[in-house]
C-alpha cells in the first residue's frame, strides 16, 4: 500500500470514527504548486487520541515519536500523523515551546500556529476540498512569503531563515511586513545545526541559492550567522576582470551557476559551500597596488581559514570543512593554468591536490560565468581542462609501484619507504610507466640508503 493508499485508509476510518482527516503544510503547498513531496503529513481533527491510536494499531505497528504532542507513525509508512495543538513559547530556543493536544480546535485555530500562509493550506484527504484561512492560495499564485501573525510568528527565531529558504526554493518574495517583523527577531538562540539545515536546504533545492542570502540582507539578518558573507558587501574588484561589481555580487552569481552544477558533482553540498566561501579571503587581501590597480593576492590561501571558521560554527561534519578547504585554495588554479597554456605535468600535479578535481573543475566553470563570462567563451578553457583531466585519470588508473614492489626489490619496509612512495607516485603522474617508475625508485632508494648509512641492498 502506498502512503498515498494508506493516507485514504485512515481518512476513511476516521470518518467513520466521526472526525475528519487533512493533509497539511507543505504537501499541500507543493501540490498546489505541481512539485512533487515525499513528506506527507496528516491531521487528524474530530476524535479523540485514543480513537486515533485505536484506528493506527489496526493497520500496522504504531510509531509515537511524539505522542505527548500528539504526533504518530506507521513502521511501513513515512506518513506524520498528528492531531491538531496549540503552541506557546516559553523561552528563546526553537524547543521553547509548550504544546497543547486539542483534537477539537477547529482547522481555523490549527492553522494559526503555522508560519506562513502558504504553509496554512489544509486539503480534506476524501473530498479533496482545500481549507484556505488565511489566503496563501492567492500568495502562492502571486509568489507571496507572508507570515501568519506578528506574535505568533515571532516566537520562533527560526521562521526568519525558513522565510529566506522558502523565498530561495521557490523563488517567491516576502512581503513588506514579514520582512519588518524578521528585521525585528533576535536569532541568536537558534542551534547552529537548525541554521545549517536551513541553509543546506538553501544550497540543495533552490534553483537560485542567491535568494536565500538576499532576503537575509533585506531583513538585516547576516550579520549574526553569515557576518563572513556579509563582509564581502562592498569589497571592490577590478572592473576589467569582475563587471558585476563588488565580491558580494560575484559570489552570489558564481552560487547561482554553481547550483545549475550540482547534479552533477560528486560532492554537491561541498561544491555548493565551496562556490560560497570560495573569495572570502578577498576581504583582507584586497588593495589598490602600487601600479594602481585593485588585487587581492593571495585570496585563496587567505580564504581557507576564513571557510573554516565559519563552517565549524554550523557544522562538525568534518568532511565538508575538509573537502571546502582544499577547493577554496584551488579554485584559482585551473583557469590559471589554461590561460597560461600550462602543460599535462603541471595540471596533473594540480589534480592530484584535489580532494575532487571533477567538482574542482566544476567550481572553476562556476567562477568563470560569475565573473560575466559566456559559456561560449569558457567552453575552449573547459575544454582544455577536461582533455588535461582526461590525462590525469588515465595515468593515475595505470599500474603503479607499490610497497610490495620495493620489499620485492630488497629493501626493508622504513622511513623512506614514505618518501620513496611518494617519488614514485611523482613519477606516475609525470606518465612514466611502472616499469621504469620501478627502476628509478629503486635507484632512488639506493642513494638514499648509500647517503645514511652506506648499506646498498
Amino acid at each position: 500500500m502506498t502512503d498515498l493508499e494508506m493516507a485514504r485508509e485512515i481518512a476513511l476510518l476516521v470518518q467513520a470514527a466521526g472526525g475528519h482527516a487533512y493533509f497539511v503544510g507543505g504537501y499541500v503547498r507543493d501540490l498546489l504548486l505541481g512539485r512533487k513531496n515525499k513528506d506527507i503529513d496528516i491531521e487528524v481533527h474530530g476524535i479523540t487520541p485514543e480513537a486515533l491510536t485505536g484506528i493506527l494499531s489496526t493497520l500496522g505497528e504504531m510509531t509515537a515519536f511524539g505522542e505527548s504532542f500528539g504526533i504518530f507513525g506507521l513502521r511501513h509508512s513515512s506518513l506524520d500523523i498528528a492531531m491538531p495543538r496549540s503552541e506557546r513559547a516559553v523561552g528563546p530556543r526553537h524547543r521553547d515551546f509548550v504544546c497543547t493536544m486539542d483534537p477539537f480546535i477547529g482547522t481555523y485555530q490549527a492553522a494559526l500556529r503555522r508560519d506562513f500562509t502558504i504553509n496554512a493550506l489544509m486539503q480534506d484527504i476524501l473530498s479533496g476540498e482545500i481549507i484556505d484561512h488565511f489566503g496563501g492560495v492567492e500568495d502562492l499564485h502571486r509568489g507571496l512569503i507572508r507570515h501568519m501573525d506578528d506574535l505568533r510568528f515571532a516566537e520562533d527565531p527560526l521562521r526568519v531563515l525558513r522565510g529566506a529558504q522558502f523565498a530561495s526554493r521557490f523563488e517567491f518574495t516576502l512581503v513588506p511586513e514579514t520582512v519588518e517583523v524578521c528585521r525585528r527577531m533576535d536569532l541568536s538562540a537558534l542551534a547552529p545545526e537548525r541554521v545549517f539545515g536551513e541553509l543546506e536546504k538553501a544550497l540543495m533545492k533552490a534553483p537560485r541559492p542567491s535568494r536565500f542570502f538576499a532576503e537575509l540582507r533585506r531583513m538585516d539578518q547576516l550579520n549574526l550567522w553569515f557576518p563572513e558573507v556579509q563582509a564581502l558587501i562592498d569589497v571592490p574588484q577590478p572592473a576589467r576582470y569582475h563587471p558585476e561589481g563588488d565580491v558580494w555580487n560575484h559570489t552570489m552569481m558564481v552560487l547561482d551557476e554553481a547550483a545549475a552544477l550540482r547534479d552533477r558533482a560528486e560532492y554537491p553540498l561541498g561544491l555548493m559551500f565551496s562556490a560560497l566561501c570560495h573569495d572570502l579571503g578577498k576581504v583582507s587581501t584586497t588593495a589598490i597596488e602600487e601600479d594602481g590597480q585593485l588585487h587581492a593576492f593571495g585570496h585563496d590561501k587567505a580564504g581557507v581559514p576564513i571557510a573554516e571558521a565559519f563552517l565549524s560554527r554550523i557544522s562538525h561534519e568534518k568532511r565538508l570543512i575538509r573537502y571546502v578547504k582544499n577547493l577554496v585554495e584551488l579554485h584559482m588554479l585551473p583557469n590559471m593554468l589554461a590561460a597560461q597554456h600550462a602543460g599535462e605535468k603541471a595540471c596533473c600535479r594540480l589534480f592530484d591536490r584535489a580532494l575532487s578535481p571533477a567538482d574542482l573543475l566544476l567550481l572553476s566553470r562556476a567562477d568563470a560565468l560569475g565573473s560575466g563570462v559566456s559559456p561560449e567563451t569558457y567552453s575552449l578553457t573547459e575544454e582544455t581542462l577536461k582533455e588535461h583531466y582526461a590525462v590525469f585519470r588515465a595515468r593515475i588508473a595505470a599500474p603503479s609501484v607499490t610497497g610490495s614492489d620495493l620489499i620485492n626489490a630488497g629493501f626493508q619496509p622504513g622511513t623512506a619507504f614514505h618518501e620513496a612512495l611518494e617519488y614514485a607516485h611523482k613519477l606516475q603522474l609525470a606518465g612514466v610507466d611502472r616499469k621504469n617508475a620501478l627502476a628509478q625508485t629503486v635507484a632512488f632508494l639506493r642513494k638514499r640508503a648509500e647517503a645514511s648509512s652506506g648499506r646498498i641492498p
